[in-house]
């Protein structure tokens, strides 16, 4: 069933203690708070990157867009070479902040807490960016990598209000 919920597409970068920019593909990013600036993301216990992200105290969240598939991919196969492949530029902490993406959010480990079989990271943001405006972000549904469709225009008439009851 949670196959059907769309979620967009992240890669959360960071550079390791060794210097060494590492990443992995994330879904389930998503902000928490306006004041102050916090967002999270909730990598797996089993994951061999996150560790080298937490040691670096710090990590950059790039919101893919539509065409970074192949970038998609190769993150998520551990590319020895994928920082080599696609170019990008460090951001305040020194995380990677990945060329193409929709946009990046730059961020210092705030906390992290254990819960199932995943952590819930929080993020304490120091800057974010856009890159593309307008561009089409990658979402994945249903197994598989696709372009946000474009907005449409809508019908000004339309009540887009929230019911009094909620």
């Amino acid at each position: 069933m949670l196959g059907h919920y769309p979620t967009g597409v992240t890669v959360v970068t960071a550079t390791a203690p060794d210097d060494t920019p590492v990443g992995m593909v994330i879904g389930s990013f998503t902000s928490v708070s306006l004041d102050p600036p916090l967002v999270a993301f909730f990598p797996g216990r089993s994951s061999t990157t996150w560790p080298r992200i937490m040691a670096g105290g710090a990590f950059c969240v790039n919101v893919l867009a539509a065409g970074q598939e192949g970038l998609c991919r190769d993150v998520s196969a551990k590319a020895p070479d994928v920082f080599d492949r696609h170019p990008w530029r460090s951001a305040a902490s020194g995380s990677p902040v990945l060329a193409g993406v929709v946009a990046w959010i730059d961020c210092d480990i705030a906390d992290v807490w254990t819960l199932g079989d995943h952590y819930f990271v929080l993020g304490r943001v120091r800057e974010l960016g856009v890159e593309k405006t307008g561009a089409a972000p990658l979402v994945f549904s249903q197994g598989r990598l696709a372009p946000l469709p474009p907005h449409r225009d809508h019908d000004d008439s339309t009540d887009y209000t929230w019911p009094d009851w909620l």
